[in-house]
């Protein structure tokens, strides 16, 4: 008999993943280009990436990406995405890649906490076939969830499971808080969990109870980057809309840059 979960069930162990980091940069002058969600959009990104080095070519000194996560499922390149952010940032840039929602839980079936049918709800077959993997020969094995994902770490690069085991989950600055998800309201950053800040869905008026700080983050599309109640959001649904937006921050003013 064979011990696990399967595939078909609830799919999650009780093993909780290891915490991930959280970052703070001091008083960094940098500009700072926030990319929200590119779900396998290989060729969005590179686009807003030449929009961004055009746009930094009259700033001197070094400037910052700062990816929010979410790079991975529902487009066509996920594998292509992780290549791509594997590589050194474009000149003149550093680059820093958070942890979505989606990078998590491809973790968690390629380390046997989470079953394929809870990623799949969220645009696995994409990311499988980005790696040449066929989803629906997955499902018929009926093996546990630490052989399924035994399997697909079998294909999947080991420079790309150390790019998801190593993200840090949140940056923080002197003026911004960046993030995949948000901020609860009415608790200390330091006391939120970091599913929490993966995974939180805010309702527009749902302040951030931080008056000193901005949080830049993703995680649920709107139709444009949109500032209300000092939350930024930054994901304009570049696997259903075709746009991709960065946020420019810099010296107290902002420009959004899209695809």
């Amino acid at each position: 008999m064979k011990l696990g979960l399967s595939i078909f069930g609830r799919g999650s162990s009780s093993v909780m993943p290891p915490p991930r980091a959280r970052l703070t940069l001091g008083d960094d002058d940098r500009p700072i280009y926030a990319i929200g969600d590119v779900h396998g959009c290989l060729d969005a990104l590179r686009r807003l990436e030449a929009k961004i080095v055009a746009d930094a070519a009259t700033i001197e000194g070094r400037k910052l990406i700062v990816m929010l996560g979410d790079y991975v499922d529902r487009g066509p390149e996920s594998a292509g995405v992780i290549d791509h952010l594997l590589e050194e940032a474009p000149a003149g840039f550093d680059r820093i890649c958070l942890a979505g929602n989606h990078e998590q839980l491809m973790l968690d079936v390629l380390e046997g906490r989470a079953g394929l049918d809870r990623w799949r709800a969220l645009g696995s077959d994409a990311t499988l076939a980005s790696y040449g993997i066929d989803s629906e020969r997955l499902l018929h094995l009926g093996s546990s969830s630490a052989e399924v994902g035994a399997m697909i770490g079998e294909t999947v690069p080991a420079a790309h499971l150390a790019f998801l085991r190593d993200l840090p989950v949140l940056l923080s600055t002197r003026l911004h808080i960046f993030v995949h998800a948000g901020l609860r309201p009415n608790m200390p950053v330091a006391e939120q969990s970091d599913r929490s800040l993966m995974t939180l869905r805010l309702a527009p008026s749902d302040a951030t109870q931080l008056p000193d700080r901005y949080i830049v983050h993703g995680h649920t599309p709107v139709a444009r980057v949109a500032m209300q109640n000092r939350r930024i959001n930054v994901d304009t649904g570049a696997c259903f809309t075709g746009r991709l937006s960065a946020l420019r921050i810099w010296r107290g003013g902002g420009r959004v840059l899209s695809t």
